[in-house]
């Protein structure tokens, strides 16, 4: 039956992967619309059970990815060459960094550049810091830096250096059962491999659809400062229609036509609105902040990898980085195969180092600059941050509110919104691709209208969810993501196990490693006294330091032999034993390197 209708809709896919996901999805939009209390309150327990009992895991989970990254760059499997041996990257390292940044966290940078420093700011996260004081401000960037740097990265990098290797260097098809074929072969085809793919499919959809949603509030919120738009059902359902059809429009136009131009348009316009703060406000304290902020990142991440809140207790962590870390890894499948298309031909350690350290130094930046910028601002009379983020909790319009203390309040609140936008269009467009290509299982041109679907599907899910169940159709997709992010935890325990299992075969286990054996060497007065015990160890022993011949190894540079005194010849004289070794045979059968 599913044959039929794939055919009849003149779909290129696979139909099982395609309609279970779709089914899933719809499925669950239907009994949220039906049962929004129940279903509230099922995931709602599902996900505080989670945040109750395995939070540390979360925590624990992600330094370890990132650990296990670090140990693989710098490795020798670091040489490796994400396709083949020969093969060149296809993009440049801007636009290559522009693409990676846009389709990964670019929206959620845009909405938390004010309101989580000015949250933590207010409300510092550990016990015995006073908030707005210059401690909570140190907090604030620690644990801003934390949430947004080489961690969240790092969930990113981790499945994306996975899908990179088996895609290009095993040619395997672009989905996430590819990288379990070291330890399921062939099943990778079959119903556990489906299992996975439909898994990570709709994991993605909901993932994505709470960036959507968060992009939405926030143009929503710009827009009715600029123009007066009313924050209802209708300018949100607008605002989505928009940026899907065009979303929709560059996932057909492809990676290099439309996404990576408008990548590249967003990057650019976001660091001019960047350099704007920067020079129209007090730029010496801001870029000494940032200087400081960076040191203070530095400082805390040991600690904060590791910290779980454990003496006080106060919940903060679930609020914050479970729920981000957890949010992030359901969608990290999609971000990852797009990250591994756009990066074929670079080294292992160019990979990593790349998807870790360039976004992670454009994040110290951008909250560098933001952050101190917030703090100037609610230390002078005009302040009023604070009061507008958090005590009102209009955290969508946390941005257009700092803002308003520059100048060309408009111009830059408009550029704002069009940045958000972009980012939002480049996270569903690329969203949209890599789902197509993980439903088809390659990545050649599929129908038009396929493509079309996965961003039709988006969009129409995440304006059902935030407008025709209000706040509480977000917090149960919120709750779902939680629930759904720890099988995916799960799985990137796997990625590692697989990934360097599949490494080691295919580079080959290091071999024996012979290096030149030297002979020993003893003080001359020594050397004299066992000539006249007549001591036969001295057969393989020098006074001049001196190395065996025949030991060193295959293309080791030559290295002279030195000349040994008067005593040492004569010894070799008198006994005709000078020192060779067969070096066929390993050094332990030599019996103590004594002559017979």
């Amino acid at each position: 039956m599913l044959e039929r209708i794939h055919d009849l809709f003149r779909l290129r896919t696979s139909p099982v992967l395609f309609f279970t996901s779709a089914g899933i999805v719809l499925t669950f939009v239907v009994l949220t619309l039906l049962f929004q209390t129940q279903m509230g309150n099922f995931f709602g327990d599902a996900s505080g059970w989670i945040y109750e009992h395995l939070g540390w895991f979360y925590i624990s989970g992600v330094t370890i990815f990132l650990l296990f990254l670090v140990f693989i760059a710098l490795s020798r499997f670091g040489q490796m060459r994400l396709g083949a041996d020969d093969e060149k990257p296809e993009h440049s390292d801007i636009s290559w960094f522009g693409m990676l940044f846009a389709a990964g966290i670019g929206t959620i940078l845009m909405f938390w550049a004010v309101a989580e420093p000015v949250n933590h700011f207010a409300n510092p996260p550990r016990e015995g810091v006073e908030g707005a004081s210059a401690e909570a401000a140190s907090e604030a960037m620690g644990f801003t830096l934390y949430h947004f740097g080489l961690h969240t990265w790092t969930i990113f990098c981790l499945p994306a250096l996975g899908f990179a290797y088996f895609i290009y260097k095993r040619n395997l098809p672009p989905r996430v059962s590819s990288i379990f074929q070291p330890l399921i072969g062939e099943r990778i085809h079959g119903p556990m491999g489906r299992t996975i793919d439909v898994l990570a499919i709709v994991g993605t959809v909901f993932g994505v659809a709470v960036s959507i949603g968060l992009g939405t509030l926030q143009i929503n919120s710009g827009l009715a400062r600029l123009f007066g738009i009313g924050e209802d059902a209708l300018s949100q359902i607008l605002i989505i229609l928009v940026v899907t059809v065009v979303a929709m429009i560059s996932a057909i136009l492809g990676v290099n036509k439309g996404i990576k131009r408008l990548s590249n348009l967003n990057i650019w316009t976001a660091i001019l609105l960047l350099l704007f703060i920067l020079v129209t406000g007090p730029t010496v304290h801001l870029l000494r902040g940032m200087i400081e902020w960076t040191g203070v990142y530095a400082s805390m991440l040991p600690e904060l990898a590791f910290w779980n809140d454990t003496l006080a207790d106060t919940g903060w962590q679930n609020g914050w980085t479970i729920f981000y870390w957890a949010w992030t890894i359901t969608w990290s499948p999609f971000v990852g195969i797009f990250i591994a298309r756009i990066s074929r031909g670079r080294t292992v350690r160019q990979f990593v180092a790349g998807v870790l350290g360039l976004p992670t130094a454009f994040t110290i930046v951008w909250f560098g600059i933001w952050g101190t910028g917030v703090f100037d601002i609610e230390s002078g009379e005009d302040a009023g941050l604070i009061e507008t983020v958090v005590d009102e909790g209009d955290i969508p319009g946390a941005m257009f509110e700092f803002l308003g203390h520059f100048p060309l309040v408009t111009v830059t609140s408009a550029v704002a919104i069009l940045v958000v936008g972009i980012f939002f269009i480049t996270s569903m467009d690329s969203c949209a691709l890599v789902l197509d290509n993980m439903c088809n299982g390659f990545e050649e041109d599929a129908p038009l209208h396929q493509k079309a679907f996965w961003a039709i599907s988006i969009g129409l899910i995440a304006a059902v969810l935030l407008t025709a169940t209000g706040e509480g159709g977000l917090a149960a997709l919120e709750s779902v993501a939680i629930v759904l992010g720890l099988p995916f935890f799960l799985l990137g325990y796997l990625i590692m196990f697989n990934l360097l299992r599949a490494m080691r075969e295919d580079a080959g286990e290091v071999g024996y490693l012979r290096t030149r054996r030297w002979l020993r060497t003893l003080p001359p007065e020594e050397y004299e006294r066992r000539m006249e015990e007549s001591d036969r160890s001295l057969a393989h022993a020098v006074v001049a330091p001196d190395y065996l011949e025949g030991t060193q190894p295959e293309n080791a540079p030559e290295v002279e032999h030195t000349e040994q005194p008067e005593i040492v010849e004569e010894y070799r004289i008198r006994s005709g034993e000078i020192p060779v070794v067969d070096p066929t045979v390993p050094s332990s059968e030599h019996e103590d390197d004594t002559p017979r």
